[in-house]
């Protein structure tokens, strides 16, 4: 009985602690008066914990704040720069990487371009780029608490990828890699979740509690925070909706799937269209997503209506997103986003001439502006609350 009782006394001074310290990242500059106040909790046990949080260098004492009539409280702000996390954004042609402190806050950015399926190329690029963060990172109490990897496509929850198709890559280990090389505690998710879960934190879905998040750049990936949650499903693998076929009769794509949505409203449906199209001169060499938006910026009609057609394209799937989640709002993200002013005048008018009009009210479609870092972000944050929830938990 008394080992059961000390047990039960530990696990409620480890649910007291991590209410404190969540309280001051909340609520930061705040004094313990405050902390006492908002968590139930009685002036000694909050002060003990408050001690034991300063005695670990997670938050410190800045000067005194305003008083209500007595002497004046010493505040207790949030230490952010105790430790800091690792988000790598692996596009299917670009990797990010970024180095934050415990608010997401970005300290240094890496991106590179690639052009190659080959997994040992991209492991090769990923561990230089998590080399360089690491050596890059300012002294700190935690040093690298975790690093975190958004990966366009499906990935179980043990880390494996079990299938990147626009990568071409097949039950790859990624976090045993990861955790092998640089011995850090490592989270692979899909981009897309990554992405919805940066847009909840850090960019325009703060305030959503149904958010679905259209990652557009190669191909399609959704990420759904759905009453204030992260939804991956039942083995994690949700949001394969860039797979969802809007032409039966369509192109083969090369998940084995016909007719898939990016085909249609990709970076990849672009420039395969823009291909066609003979937009590229003789003197070019690579036909990019930067030249197309070069074109457009110059007033290139065609390049123009390229991307008319993309929006058509992503209203029609947009438009059966609502149909099935009725979300509160709708954030496109990735690479395409920063063709808003082209993509967005065409998405609309598919929108309203397909959607039901009880689904209209409150619903806001929004274009995200951490563009690609929306994954990046979201995974950093993913490895930044695992360790803050191990530490003080």
């Amino acid at each position: 009985m008394k080992s059961e009782k000390t047990w039960n006394q530990h696990v409620v001074k480890k649910e007291n602690k991590f209410l404190v310290f969540k309280t001051i990242i909340q609520s930061s500059p705040i004094s313990r008066a405050e902390i006492a106040t908002k968590t139930g909790l009685n002036k000694g046990t909050v002060s003990s914990l408050v001690h034991e949080l300063i005695e670990e260098e997670f938050i410190y004492e800045s000067g005194p704040g305003e008083s209500s009539g007595g002497r004046r409280p010493v505040m207790l702000l949030f230490n952010k720069s105790a430790g800091y996390s690792i988000g790598i954004n692996i596009g299917v042609n670009y990797l990010l990487g970024v180095l934050t402190d415990l608010t997401g806050h970005i300290h240094i950015e890496k991106q590179i371009k690639i052009h190659s399926q080959s997994f040992e190329v991209w492991k090769e690029k990923l561990f230089a780029m998590i080399r360089d963060l690491i050596h890059s990172t300012p002294k700190s109490p935690y040093s690298i608490i975790g690093i975190g990897v958004g990966v366009p496509g499906t990935v179980n929850k043990s880390g494996k990828i079990l299938l990147a198709p626009n990568l071409s890559w097949k039950n790859i280990e990624l976090q045993s890699i990861l955790e092998e090389e640089f011995k850090i505690p490592t989270i692979i998710e899909n981009e897309a979740n990554a992405g919805a879960y940066g847009e909840k934190k850090y960019g325009v879905g703060k305030d959503s509690k149904h958010l679905i998040y259209v990652s557009v750049g190669i191909g399609i990936g959704v990420g759904m925070i759905l009453n204030g949650q992260l939804y991956k499903g039942n083995k994690g693998f949700s949001g394969e909706l860039g797979h969802m076929s809007i032409n039966v009769n369509g192109d083969l794509c090369r998940c084995g799937n016909k007719g898939c949505w990016e085909l249609y409203a990709s970076e990849q449906a672009l420039i395969q269209q823009a291909k066609k199209s003979n937009l590229l001169p003789a003197n070019q060499t690579d036909l990019s997503l930067e030249y197309i938006v070069e074109l457009a910026e110059s007033g290139n009609e065609h390049a123009i209506n390229l991307f008319h057609e993309i929006g058509e394209y992503l209203g029609v799937g947009i438009n059966n997103i609502i149909n099935i989640f009725n979300p509160q709002e709708i954030v496109i993200g990735n690479r395409m986003a920063s063709t808003k002013k082209w993509i967005q005048p065409s998405l609309e008018k598919q929108l309203a001439n397909r959607i039901q009009f009880f689904q209209k009210h409150d619903l806001q479609i929004k274009f995200s502006k951490l563009s690609s870092y929306s994954a990046a972000l979201g995974a950093a944050a993913f490895s930044t609350e695992n360790f803050l929830k191990a530490k003080n938990k």
